[in-house]
């Protein structure tokens, strides 16, 4: 791409997307603990005048929880977002956002009512100019400061419970660094102590729907801040890779030619900086994050340790964990057996589903193989490796969930570590999102993969789709309607039966000279959904 496209690209400013909303950061908002910030159509709070949604209390899961963190309100991410705020902007229909100014996954329009189904594709089959548009988005996010959105620099206490509000701005690619961070920070717990047993977005149930989400919003973003509407993030298959072939320069960025750990001067990406890299100075010092550059972006795949990970995960690897029936099992954390979940994120070994946490598999090998940035988990959104990573992640995600098509109840209700039961609000997005809201299949969502397509499904499942989803949400009422229909049926049978042996039971003389027969054997009631 040109250096006057480059140039043309980085002063496009539009809005960014998710953590707080610099409308909801000052000391009003937190000290009323409301953010229902207004709609910029009709300037009322959550587009009300509209009828796009309201400001309302946040209604939170009372399901109890697992028992990796014996604590209690001293974290701000507890009944996420609650310490912050109790009353948010719900909105209606296919209306989403902080202040329902968007809409929904899959949906575009002015009233949000067309769907929009985008493909995600393989990097290496897009062609060098596309390639070479995603390069440059990813550079252009790294360079435009978001204006919808800032970090907090301070805990809840630290701000004097909102009166001394702490934010800073933030680049658009930074501020899902930071997010990504914030998620899986440790808890803070006064002078030098630290809990360290704790993830919103690891380790847990939650991990496939909370990066689902993050690439979403992701995605969202790029599309909004370059005005091009038809992208999607690509996928890196890694199946059976012998070494980083997107560790190039026509890529990712390749080696420096004279110290392993750093990127080819010839990648712009030699030139970025990474935030959120040093837990335990935060720890340390009881502080978050601030977004302040701490050097360059590091990176020496294949020089790492190979004890933990002595290779690329394969395709049979891959293979057997979709064979696996069940998404989450036992304590349904990183000591969970048999789980898919837990075998994809790469705790469990990929040949047998057997925790294992001195392995890195799947998932997890791929951040250990990187050997840099990557490889530690609170800063490891730094490298753009991570999002073509997770797109492929999430792919396998996506193909189990069309291979075992599993209810909504299969995702745990209750009795999972903080953060991850299905009801939980996933930190750390405003506006709200649950864990259980994204355990569905992604064309619902309005994107798909281009080696999971089906061409001769795809118009008659676009057909379908919306009505699917209302039967999703309503299958519970009508299984009740089908049982009360059978109770009621053969209350009837019953009846009619018990008046048809008074009458046969009656003397000859008043008897019909013809009789009928009539045979209920075959009445039934059956309900297929």
């Amino acid at each position: 791409m040109s250096l006057f496209a480059m140039g043309f690209l980085l002063v496009i400013l539009q809005p960014s997307t998710s953590q707080f909303p610099r409308a909801c950061a000052n000391t009003e908002s937190l000290l009323r603990k409301e953010c229902c910030p207004p709609w910029d159509g009709d300037r009322s709070p959550c587009g009300e005048l509209s009828r796009r949604g309201s400001c309302q209390n946040i209604l939170l899961s009372q399901a109890p929880l697992g028992p990796q963190f014996p604590f209690s309100g001293v974290d701000d991410r507890e009944d996420w977002p609650s310490i912050f705020y109790n009353r948010t902007c719900k909105c209606e229909g296919n209306f989403m956002g902080f202040n329902c100014g968007e809409c929904k996954f899959g949906f575009s329009g002015p009233n949000c009512t067309e769907r929009r189904l985008r493909t995600r594709r393989n990097i290496f089959q897009l062609s060098t100019s596309e390639k070479d548009k995603f390069l440059a988005y990813l550079n252009l996010a790294k360079n435009t400061p978001s204006q919808d959105y800032v970090i907090a620099t301070g805990t809840y206490t630290q701000m004097k419970n909102g009166s001394n509000p702490m934010f800073r701005n933030i680049n658009v690619y930074d501020l899902f660094v930071w997010m990504h961070y914030y998620a899986s920070r440790d808890t803070l717990l006064g002078g030098s102590n630290v809990w360290r047993d704790i993830d919103f977005a690891h380790e847990a149930p939650g991990f496939l729907p909370w990066h689902r989400v993050f690439l979403l919003i992701w995605e969202r973003e790029i599309q909004k801040i370059t005005g091009d509407e038809n992208f999607t993030i690509p996928y890196w298959d890694w199946r059976d890779a012998e070494d980083c072939a997107v560790c190039t320069d026509e890529y990712m960025g390749g080696r420096h030619p004279t110290n392993s750990t750093l990127l080819s001067p010839a990648s712009f990406f030699s030139s970025w900086q990474v935030i959120c890299t040093r837990s335990e100075e935060y720890n340390s010092q009881q502080a978050l994050c601030n977004a302040t550059s701490e050097g360059p972006l590091l990176r020496n795949p294949g020089n790492h340790d190979k004890s933990r990970t002595p290779r690329l995960p394969s395709s049979a690897e891959v293979e057997f964990c979709l064979s696996l029936t069940q998404y989450e099992s036992g304590s349904m954390d990183k000591m969970a057996n048999y789980s898919f979940r837990n075998t994809l994120e790469g705790f469990a070994d990929p040949r047998t589903a057997i925790s294992n946490i001195s392995q890195s598999g799947l998932h997890n090998a791929l951040h250990i193989y990187m050997n840099g940035s990557m490889s530690q988990v609170q800063g490891s959104a730094n490298d753009p490796i991570f999002v073509i990573h997770h797109a492929f992640v999430d792919s396998i995600f996506e193909q189990w969930l069309r291979r075992h098509r599993p209810m909504l109840e299969v995702y745990p209700a209750a009795n999972a570590p903080i953060g991850h039961n299905r009801e939980n609000y996933m930190v750390p997005f405003i506006p709200l999102y649950r864990n259980g809201e994204f355990f569905k299949p992604s064309r619902e969502l309005g994107y798909d993969y281009e080696y999971l397509q089906e061409p001769a499904l795809d118009s008659f499942q676009e057909f379908l789709m919306p009505y699917l989803e209302q039967a999703r949400q309503i299958w519970a009422w009508l299984v009740g309607a089908a049982v009360i229909g059978g109770i009621v049926t053969a209350v009837l049978t019953g009846l009619v039966r018990t008046c048809q042996k008074k009458r046969r039971g009656t003397s000859s003389e008043i008897q019909p000279l013809l009789t009928e027969s009539e045979d209920y054997n075959n009445i039934s009631y059956q309900s297929n959904f």
